[in-house]
């Protein structure tokens, strides 16, 4: 087994492909435990601590601190106002086993063994060096910890009616994926990524987002409506040459239209590991 991942490990620059639009936080508050991590509630015991890379809005890491109360959970991200967001969560929510902090997956600010599960999700898929994240996470957890990781695989997305402007959408947003050093199709490489990272047993799972209802439909359609026109991801699609701003109109159009159709369906499939020290 080869020490480094099949995938170029260096970018010219790594970006959040999706950036911090209002509209990008109107999707990540939808996480739970329950449609985002069903597949690490069997590794969860009170008591346990916890950090969870990449937290976000909190939303995922506040449902896995009530799990594991009394234990700790730890959340980390990258930008302090999602930080100070996740922290007033917690705060409203009465949820005081949980804390917040800026931090980086690739240089984790924590002393060897500290924690006995490490949590991400949506996160490696974003990294120009996943492996080398791993090797962190591995470097803080206890004996015996637990890593659990899962990211979704654009190359597997599945959608109904076959749109036009959604097929722009998808090739627009892999390319920028990559432009900004990360992974599109992470979830199938988390297996081996976890493996070259030095973690021993490895367990792999897989399951999917689908929406499909009007409620599903009108949230998710509507979110990426926004996301195309509003978010980072438009100015580095134009920026790198994946889309123009007629092409992200189309592609506007085009999720508005997926919304309103009552026979839209969409899927995106997400690979999961849980890897033991």
């Amino acid at each position: 087994m080869t020490d480094e991942p099949d995938r170029q490990e260096t970018a010219q620059r790594e970006q959040y492909t999706h950036g911090h639009h209002e509209s990008v936080l109107r999707s990540h508050t939808w996480r739970t435990v329950a449609n985002s991590a069903a597949y690490l509630v069997p590794h969860l015991s009170p008591g346990r601590s916890l950090l969870d890379v990449g937290c976000g809005p909190g939303t995922v890491t506040v449902d896995l601190a009530r799990r594991l109360y009394p234990g700790q959970v730890t959340g980390i991200d990258a930008s302090e106002q999602i930080v100070r967001h996740a922290a007033g969560l917690a705060f409203d929510e009465g949820v005081r086993n949980a804390s917040f902090h800026v931090g980086d997956a690739c240089a984790l600010d924590f002393p060897d063994e500290s924690f006995d599960i490490v949590h991400a999700h949506q996160v490696l898929q974003h990294l120009a060096n996943p492996v080398a994240a791993l090797r962190e996470f591995r470097r803080v957890l206890k004996p015996g910890g637990v890593f659990a990781g899962r990211d979704a695989d654009y190359g597997g997305v599945m959608y109904h009616p076959k749109l036009q402007g959604l097929s722009l959408w998808l090739t627009a947003y892999r390319d920028v994926h990559y432009s900004n050093g990360g992974d599109p199709d992470a979830g199938r490489s988390l297996k081996a990524w976890a493996r070259q990272a030095g973690f021993g047993a490895v367990t792999s799972s897989a399951s999917i987002w689908c929406f499909a209802s009007g409620v599903e439909r009108e949230w998710w359609g509507g979110s990426w409506a926004d996301r195309v026109t509003e978010s980072a991801f438009a100015a580095h699609a134009i920026e790198v040459g994946a889309a123009d701003l007629a092409d992200l109109n189309k592609m506007k159009a085009a999720w508005l239209q997926w919304a309103g159709d009552p026979d839209g369906w969409f899927g995106i499939p997400h690979g999961e590991v849980v890897a033991r020290k």
